[in-house]
């Protein structure tokens, strides 16, 4: 069976999407180099950001360079694509609409991913980016399960979005990795069921035991990209 080639559209940012890289190849079980999934990726670190577009309101919209990326993947081959980047998939749509190959809904499949790890599941924690707050990119989808969200408070979301800022410029750390780890206990302390790594950025820094069932957008998307090209 010809094993599906996978697209990556990433940069947003450069270390999430080789972190991807490495998730993927770990989780390839492989003897040899030919095992592995074969990944054509655009590691495009121009993409205009999401951060400015949507929390500063004064950037531009990383709309037209994603699809851009996406119809270059789909030309040079690509059977389907991912983007490892949550805030991202606000523009999932735009991206979908640019080519004929499927492009993975990563918020999708952490909902998915969440009802498979715990049932029942009544209220999550989301640990991302302060866009994907603003855009209730993952509140919208899991009021559809019935299932509530909560954030960290607002001193401490300001403390994960400088978390964040810090790996993006290639900080990840003890000391940083320290300051996730407080913020992930302050809201575990509020009764979550699942706590979600919901920022590739985020999934870098290793945390440790969080103490709570963690689903980690990076891992799924990782395990699913592996699957998708082996189902051929």
């Amino acid at each position: 069976m010809e094993e599906k080639i996978a697209g990556i559209i990433g940069g947003m940012g450069p270390e999430a999407t080789v972190d991807l890289m490495q998730r993927i190849i770990r989780l390839t079980p492989a003897d040899d180099d030919i095992d592995h999934v074969r990944c054509i990726v655009d590691n495009n670190p121009k993409v205009p950001s999401r951060i400015k577009a949507i929390v500063e309101g004064c950037g531009e919209s990383p709309a037209p360079e994603m699809a851009d990326m996406a119809r270059r993947l789909a030309i040079w081959g690509a059977d389907f694509l991912a983007i490892p980047c949550n805030t991202a998939h606000f523009y999932w749509d735009t991206v979908q609409a640019a080519v004929d190959i499927p492009v993975i809904n990563l918020i999708d499949l952490v909902v998915c991913a969440v009802k498979e790890k715990r049932r029942p599941c009544k209220k999550v924690g989301v640990l991302a980016s302060t866009a994907v707050l603003m855009t209730g990119l993952y509140e919208k989808r899991f009021k559809k399960e019935g299932i509530d969200v909560v954030y960290p408070e607002a001193d401490e979301q300001k403390a994960l979005l400088n978390v964040i800022k810090a790996v993006k410029a290639g900080d990840p750390s003890s000391n940083v990795a320290e300051k996730f780890k407080a913020i992930c206990q302050g809201i575990r302390s509020r009764e979550v069921d699942v706590l979600i790594i919901a920022c590739t950025e985020l999934s870098v820094i290793s945390a440790g035991n969080m103490g709570c069932e963690v689903v980690d957008a990076a891992e799924v998307l990782a395990a699913h990209i592996v699957k998708k090209s082996k189902e051929g």
